[in-house]
């Protein structure tokens, strides 16, 4: 950890990549203040403490989330894991109460359409468990999560649940759609995630003014908060497999000019209309 004292009265800053340290780190220090009695001993000691603490945290906020949505027989470390994700945010939403919101839509999705209700909210509430140690581990917190599950001996049918929300690997079941679905609709939400307007409606206007530098483009909009632009092309100028070179190398500009989390789809859309009139 790092803690940082400057000249900001009554504050003082702690910084890790970690944050069940940063959480760790927070209680000690809370507690050696309150104390006042600041010595070696003393901070080891409540250092230690402030672990056993905010272990049980963990456990608690793990078993909370599973009797939450209903299931019961995960796995006690995987539990512990999922516990971890209280502490974790993603663009400012908490991603362990993102992955209960999630497992809730799943199962009244799963419910509506057919598929497997338990499959569906098991992979909804654990498919961001990479999540829990992607700074300790390398590779996508989707192919940690995959291999968080497979040591664990996880049913398969939730594996594939899972592994689909980011469109990594293909849809391999009905649940995994539902999955995929429900994390878009709860990270997008009004208010989910931490973005003043000014940066959204910018990243609208950067989106759109990219398109229209492409002089076959008629008309372009930016939808679905910025994740996907559709572009509308004058069908006389552009044929359809230079349509397909032109949204790659609209994708292609975006990724030069644009930072944005994510991805973002890019649509071509080249329509050609012949009205005649029979009198």
């Amino acid at each position: 950890m790092e803690v940082i004292i400057d000249d900001t009265p009554g504050a003082v800053l702690i910084s890790s990549f970690d944050p069940v340290r940063r959480q760790i780190a927070r209680i000690a220090l809370e507690n050696l203040i309150l104390d006042g009695r600041i010595q070696p001993a003393r901070i080891e000691e409540t250092v230690e403490k402030a672990k056993l603490d905010v272990e049980k945290m963990m456990k608690e906020a793990g078993e909370t989330a599973m009797y939450e949505v209903g299931v019961f027989d995960i796995d006690p470390r995987l539990l512990m894991l999922l516990g971890r994700l209280r502490f974790r945010t993603s663009y400012g939403q908490n991603v362990l109460q993102h992955s209960i919101e999630m497992a809730h839509l799943a199962g009244m999705l799963a419910s509506e359409l057919g598929a497997d209700v338990q499959i569906a909210k098991k992979g909804a509430l654990l498919h961001d468990i990479g999540k829990a140690v992607d700074h300790e581990v390398q590779g996508t917190h989707v192919e940690i999560g995959r291999r968080i599950l497979q040591k664990f001996n996880v049913d398969t049918r939730i594996i594939q649940a899972m592994q689909s929300h980011h469109e990594e690997y293909p849809y391999e079941t009905l649940e995994s759609v539902i999955v995929q679905t429900v994390d878009a609709v709860s990270a997008s939400r009004p208010g989910a995630r931490r973005d003043s307007i000014e940066n959204y409606l910018k990243r609208l206007e950067d989106l759109e003014r990219i398109a229209n530098t492409f002089d076959t483009v008629e008309k372009s909009y930016a939808i679905q908060a910025g994740r996907e632009i559709r572009v509308f092309v004058t069908p006389e100028k552009i044929t359809d497999v230079e349509a397909k070179t032109l949204a790659r190398n609209i994708a292609d500009q975006i990724e030069r000019e644009l930072k944005y989390p994510g991805e973002i789809k890019v649509h071509v859309i080249r329509e050609t209309r012949v009205v005649e009139y029979a009198r």
